[in-house]
């Protein structure tokens, strides 16, 4: 397999708490990777770092062999880097298909309707974000990252305040464009139902440093992670 997306030594402060620690990662093209940890671990500095939105920090990074360190968000975007946020990154009062054309002409990108159908948005483009069900709106703010149909996809809690079955359909839609699209994804997430349900392999930042990696079966046992993050949760 060939690696989609790579940091190298990458390290980030705020005074003097490290929040990462030459942290080294790399995801492999087509892979869905998991990032867990306690709170204040470190994760989504790491994914603020590693789709530009971050200041300050030291480290490289590439996409596709491609060093982007140096690039600007709407630069790593247009290489096929996307991300989306754990609060949504939405225009509450403006129709859903609006957004989603004013996105898709941004990029360039003609194929939205593979996007509305992937995220059975179809229905919902006359309504205001603002009018929908939450859960809606978190389809809507993974409908506008995969705009453009990026070849790798950051996701920083993509199911915080869903339910739990809202939870398990947004994990199927991801197992599925992974596997339809070809895409990537490096995920953010606290609920590890859906972790251990659709991760390839997880990563496990503990105070900026990496814990441990492997596939779920893996991180389960592994008695550092338990010790540190998991507890009765595994």
């Amino acid at each position: 397999m060939t690696t989609a997306l790579e940091g190298r030594n990458l390290s980030r402060a705020f005074g003097g708490f490290r929040a990462l620690d030459d942290v080294d990662i790399a995801v492999e093209s087509g892979e869905i990777r998991g990032l867990i940890g306690p709170n204040g671990a470190g994760k989504s500095t790491l994914i603020d770092v590693l789709s530009g939105r971050a200041e300050n920090w030291s480290g490289q990074i590439r996409l596709n062999g491609e060093d982007i360190t140096r690039l600007k968000v709407q630069d790593r975007r247009h290489r096929g880097l996307a991300r989306s946020f754990q609060r949504t990154n939405i225009f509450p009062a403006i129709a859903i298909g609006t957004q989603l054309t004013v996105a898709s002409r941004a990029l360039g990108e003609t194929g939205l309707s593979d996007v509305v159908e992937a995220l059975t948005l179809g229905h919902l483009l006359d309504r205001r974000a603002d009018e929908v069900s939450y859960g809606d709106q978190r389809r809507l703010d993974l409908a506008l990252a995969l705009v453009g149909r990026p070849q790798v996809l950051l996701l920083d809690e993509p199911a915080a305040g869903l339910t739990v079955e809202e939870s398990l359909k947004l994990a199927e839609i991801l197992r599925d464009l992974v596997r339809r699209w070809g895409l990537t994804v490096l995920i953010v997430e606290h609920d590890m139902e859906v972790i251990f349900s659709i991760c390839d392999r997880i990563t496990v930042l503990h105070l900026g440093k990496i814990l441990a990696e492997g596939d779920p079966g893996e991180i389960r046992r592994h008695p550092s992670v338990v010790s540190a993050y998991l507890g009765s949760q595994a």
